[in-house]
């Protein structure tokens, strides 16, 4: 077959493949195009989830007449300079349109803010129709309509109209939240109404408050009140926005946004930072909940990578993701000790009153139909009734021997010598290596003044292994196990990065072959390594020789470690992986060396723990992402008993 020259409308079915996806991708096309014209409010109206009907009104500065014609011309833009590389609009590739008009029927109708009238032009299969005169406001209004008629085969790969109009929504909720000065609204007969109105106006500077409360309007007002914001600047890369305390997660990643000068994206460096910021305070299978906003300089990142322009490319990646992981954590250390609120709302349900079981009962013909509570003495019929035997008072030679206390006190704790860092470990639990005892309340008195401390003063523990705590205006539960866990885990980490790592040297050093691009980047981290107790250098032009290994990690596949590494440090540039390896390994020396369930704790030993824990970052969760303890407000109490 000799080679021939596509037509233009094949060439724009083409290009269409990888522009327009589904409906949503017209949609977040034809927004990107609004905000670009300096919309400030823009309306969205869908039928059959997108594929019948999408209607995009703007009040931007519209289209002129003689460009109209241009606009649904490939490779036609009015966002680019001669610099390809100096990107400062969401759109510039020149395709959006054309593309929509060669697999849908497409009208656009503009009036600019000078105009005595608006123009229209019509693309159908890709053959234009005007411009014509036609009545309009100042903005731009495109309607598609039969997306994917000239196509047909893709229609086949759309989902249900309920699905595409959901990711309609998700795709100008994640727009938005990056122009709180802009309205939204999203109508049609496919969905329900979404409106999103402006938080600040146009042309101020956004502040804070104004980027929470869009923020809020999309993610929720649960949000804003677990919320840290985020300031930091390093090399010219800054970051900014906000990220959820540990507690407050979701399952799954879809409350997770990125944007990049504005730019929402969805690229797997910036989440995998997200992520590893959280890798020790949240549960494997939880996500952090965040928006974050990178600001650099648009010859340092290119958002060419592909057509959805959803990818990126960043000239140093490792200094992103160093930003994003350390500005995190520093944000997560400051911000004390605080419970999500979501938990206190779980809290609220779990205690709401449920009835009484009136199965199998029938109540004396006197009784209300309210019953109060009474002592101990259960409900019988007055001829049945028989006195409870008289109740034996608890000791130790009295009780049954899975009752009786275990004497923990004559059996040495646990120790942990290994690494280097046995002693910071023995410390922390010495602190609390009070006896077990039965499951009964422990009364406790502590001082007024510690009423005004984040966790209060313990007043009891219960079941031997919940401390309760009173603040001036609220109820703390703490769990003793997972809270001293934490500690122990944050005691051994500032061990670990205190000093250099113990290692044990290898009788016969072990020799790993790699290509030899990952054999430079292993050895251009060795002194890294070097830190943590792994000792690499360069045996040959394609090999490392590892000399020693970490003693905290005893026997391990070497090879597997450094075949890891190189990958880790070719795709990320860091090493971090080794780091992770040994934090694992003091996550389960802490759980098996904490506070143990059922345990007696003494009330200077329980507020010592909790102080511990408000100085303590990261102590509202466990090494396992779980609660360590729950706050119930005075006023949420109250609610519960009818005083509000």
């Amino acid at each position: 077959m000799s080679i021939r020259l596509l037509s233009e409308t094949i060439i724009n079915q083409i290009a269409a493949g990888e522009v327009i996806e589904r409906p949503a991708s017209v949609v977040k096309e034809l927004v990107e195009n609004a905000i670009d014209a300096g919309a400030t409010r823009i309306e969205i109206v869908t039928a059959g989830g997108g594929k019948n009907l999408i209607r995009v009104t703007d009040n931007g500065g519209g289209i002129p007449a003689d460009e109209l014609t241009l606009a649904v011309s490939r490779h036609c833009t009015s966002k680019l300079t001669d610099d390809v590389h100096d990107i400062r609009a969401l759109g510039f590739r020149g395709e959006a349109l054309p593309s929509i008009g060669s697999v849908a029927r497409l009208s656009i109708k503009s009036r600019t803010t000078d105009a005595d009238s608006g123009y229209e032009v019509v693309v159908r299969g890709g053959h234009l129709e005007g411009p014509r005169p036609t009545a309009i406001n100042r903005g731009t209004i495109v309607e598609v309509s039969d997306l994917f008629y000239a196509t047909p085969a893709r229609l086949k790969f759309m989902k249900t109209d309920r699905a595409e109009s959901t990711a309609i929504t998700e795709v100008v909720k994640r727009i938005a939240i990056s122009f709180p000065q802009i309205r939204f609204s999203i109508a049609g007969t496919d969905r329900s109404p979404l409106e999103l109105p402006a938080t600040c106006s146009a042309g101020e500077t956004v502040t804070e408050t104004a980027m929470l409360e869009r923020i809020s309007q999309v993610l929720g007002a649960d949000f804003s009140e677990n919320a840290l914001a985020l300031d930091s600047e390093r090399e010219g890369v800054r970051l900014t926005g906000f990220t959820a305390i540990p507690s407050f997660n979701r399952a799954n990643s879809l409350h997770q946004f990125a944007y990049i000068n504005g730019r929402p994206v969805r690229d797997k460096q910036v989440f995998g930072a997200l992520r590893g910021a959280y890798s020790d305070v949240i549960a494997r299978d939880r996500h952090p909940v965040g928006v974050l906003f990178l600001q650099l300089d648009p010859s340092h990142v290119d958002v060419n990578v592909h057509p959805a322009k959803a990818d990126v490319r960043f000239r140093d990646p490792g200094l992103v993701r160093g930003l994003i992981v350390g500005t995190i954590r520093h944000a997560l250390a400051q911000s004390g000790i605080r419970p999500a609120t979501s938990g206190t709302e779980a809290m609220l349900k779990a205690f709401q009153a449920q009835g009484f079981e009136t199965k199998g009962f029938e109540a004396p013909e006197h009784s209300s139909s309210s019953f109060t509570s009474a002592p101990a003495r259960s409900w019988q019929s007055a001829s049945n009734y028989r006195p409870e035997p008289p109740r034996q008072e608890w000791s130790p030679q009295t009780a049954h021997p899975a009752q009786r206390p275990l004497h923990l006190d004559s059996q040495p704790a646990p120790r942990f010598e290994q690494a280097g860092f046995g002693e910071a470990l023995q410390a922390t639990i010495s602190q609390f290596a009070a006896p077990s005892a039965d499951s009964r309340a422990a009364e406790i008195e502590a001082p007024a003044e510690l009423l005004r401390a984040p966790l209060g003063a313990a007043r009891a523990q219960i079941h031997a292994n919940y401390i309760v705590a009173q603040t001036e205006d609220s109820l703390v539960i703490v769990d003793q196990h997972a809270a001293h866990e934490r500690l122990v885990y944050e005691a051994l980490k500032t061990a670990l990065e205190s000093k250099p790592m113990a290692a044990q040297m290898l009788l016969i050093p072990e020799i790993v072959d790699l290509p030899e691009e990952d054999a430079e980047r292993v050895v251009a981290h060795a002194p890294t390594l070097e830190r943590f107790g792994l000792s690499v250098e360069q045996f040959g032009p394609g090999a490392v020789a590892v000399r020693e290994t970490p003693a905290m990690l005893g026997e391990m596949d070497v090879q597997q470690l450094i075949r890891d590494l190189a990958d880790e440090i070719a795709e990320h540039d860091t090493a971090n992986g080794l780091k992770d390896m040994l934090n694992h390994v003091a996550a389960t020396m802490a759980c098996h060396g904490s506070v143990r369930s059922g345990r007696r704790m003494k009330g200077e030993e329980m507020n010592a723990l909790l102080r511990q824990m408000e100085a303590t970052p990261g102590s509202g969760t466990c090494n396992h992402g779980r609660p360590t303890y729950i706050e119930l407000k005075l006023s949420d109490i109250e609610r519960l008993f009818g005083r509000r």
